[in-house]
């Protein structure tokens, strides 16, 4: 039996493992693809500015034109529908709705999200927006962003727009995207936008977010009626290098940080603590005692982001956390071009972990890929790795499923090469291949094979 043959077999077991109604569907982001980042009114974002600073981004890429998806989603939601998906997840760009981030609504903005809406309905796609994907206006940051004492009025006058005017099309909603990536990478470590450090900046953050992901939900169970509203969580495992002390004391504090520390304060139980320095300067700053329910909201389904699993071991060196990562390659394990560590195990452990808190009703794999180097012959893209990374990934969430674990959906990431945050264009996690320069799209091998394997369902 050949490799082609193998993958084939394979796909069709996995796939008529999954119900009917299963969600199958590809996501993308505002910042990553639209392009269009001056035109037609849009405001700027703190991308946008971030892009501007010398060796922040890899290449000196920008988001500036990105994967032009601004002009060209009538034919990029055509391939989406080629493929197979039945979900398209997109989000909202704050400034291209607000310039200003608050006030004035640029008309033009409104109406191309309009547009896309209606081009997934008339397409037979179900369409899940984001509301905020990491791209915040420019004109709020200069007020101090996320750690503005003023943040949720800012955002619940955003969310409330967006439910008054989308509401009647749009049913599925996810709050945040992964908001310990944008609070950890862009006010505390300075390595995404907008580029600030320190606790001074990240503590006020991570508060606010917690409280924009629960506060969004509400404003959206008042305003749209039937709605199904998530938010979406970066999760990984985190194991001790050694069965050391001071190892499994680092495992617990990274533990609180990349899987506890958003989802918790959701389901009602606030912030976690267990002996770790940061969350006493967390309780004391942001007087959790005050907004324990103010935390809480009974989302309709968690959004489950899992790209990687983390070795940790003890390192007084690193300030507070005091700890850092073994990487995979170090260890000589099976890992992305990224360096990201290949788990498929660790997936499922994750899935089930975040199901049991008891308190989810029902979790959406809203996103999951893997960045590999394609290899283009001939005008094709073949990318075997990373159809063996979906294999794994879909397999592990079936036996999450078998177990017990409520999930109702997988959402790759994503559609297309993009603009992949401080990695710029070198970081391709996308099905279909995009040439920056002339924005040529051309299916790659793990397009077709999902494809494939949506019809083999």
């Amino acid at each position: 039996m050949n490799f082609t043959q193998t993958i084939y077999i394979l796909q069709q077991i996995i796939s008529k493992s999954f119900g009917k109604d299963f969600l199958w569907g590809v996501a993308i982001a505002a910042a990553q693809n639209e392009g269009a980042y001056n035109v037609d009114g849009r405001g700027l974002s703190i991308w946008d500015a971030f892009a501007k600073r010398k060796n922040k981004i890899i290449g000196g890429a920008t988001p500036f034109d990105a994967c032009d998806f601004y002009y060209r989603y009538k034919d990029d939601l055509l391939l989406v529908k080629a493929l197979g998906f039945k979900v398209f997840r997109f989000s909202f760009s704050w400034s291209r709705i607000f310039p200003d981030g608050i006030g004035r609504v640029n008309k033009e903005g409104v109406a191309f999200y309009h547009k896309v809406i209606d081009e997934c309905l008339l397409l037979g796609l179900i369409p899940y927006v984001t509301l905020y994907h990491w791209d915040l206006p420019l004109a709020l940051e200069k007020e101090g962003g996320w750690t503005s004492r003023l943040f949720q009025k800012w955002f619940g006058k955003y969310v409330t727009f967006c439910a008054e005017e989308f509401g009647d099309k749009i049913k599925n909603w996810i709050v945040l995207n992964e908001p310990m990536g944008f609070t950890s990478l862009g006010y505390m470590i300075g390595k995404h936008a907008p580029g600030k450090i320190g606790l001074s900046n990240f503590l006020p953050a991570v508060h606010n977010a917690v409280l924009a992901q629960s506060e969004g939900g509400r404003i959206l169970r008042s305003e749209v009626p039937k709605a199904r509203i998530g938010t979406s969580f970066s999760c990984c495992e985190v194991v001790p290098y050694s069965q050391r002390k001071e190892d499994m004391e680092a495992v617990n504090r990274m533990d609180i940080l990349l899987n506890r520390l958003f989802i918790e304060p959701a389901i009602g139980r606030g912030y976690p603590h267990d002996n770790f320095v940061l969350m006493d300067k967390l309780h004391l700053h942001s007087k959790a005692w005050k907004y324990k329910e103010k935390m809480q909201f009974n989302f309709d389904f968690i959004g489950i982001q899992n790209y990687f699993s983390v070795t940790v071991k003890y390192n007084p060196i690193i300030p507070i956390v005091q700890a850092s990562e073994v990487k995979a390659s170090t260890r000589k394990v099976p890992h992305t071009d990224m360096g990201w560590e290949i788990n498929a195990d660790s997936f499922y452990r994750m899935l089930k972990r975040f199901w049991h808190y008891g308190s989810v009703k029902e979790i959406m794999v809203t996103e999951s890929g893997a960045f590999f180097k394609d290899t283009i012959q001939n005008g094709a893209v073949h990318d075997f790795q990373r159809i063996d990374y979906f294999q794994q990934y879909l397999a592990a969430m079936q036996k999450a499923m078998k177990e017990g674990v409520k999930i109702n959906g997988y959402l790759a990431w994503t559609l297309m090469d993009n603009f992949e945050w401080t990695e710029g264009y070198k970081a391709k996690f996308g099905l279909i291949h995009v040439d920056p320069k002339t924005q040529l799209r051309t299916i790659k091998d793990s397009g077709y094979w999902w494809r494939n394997f949506l019809m083999n369902k």
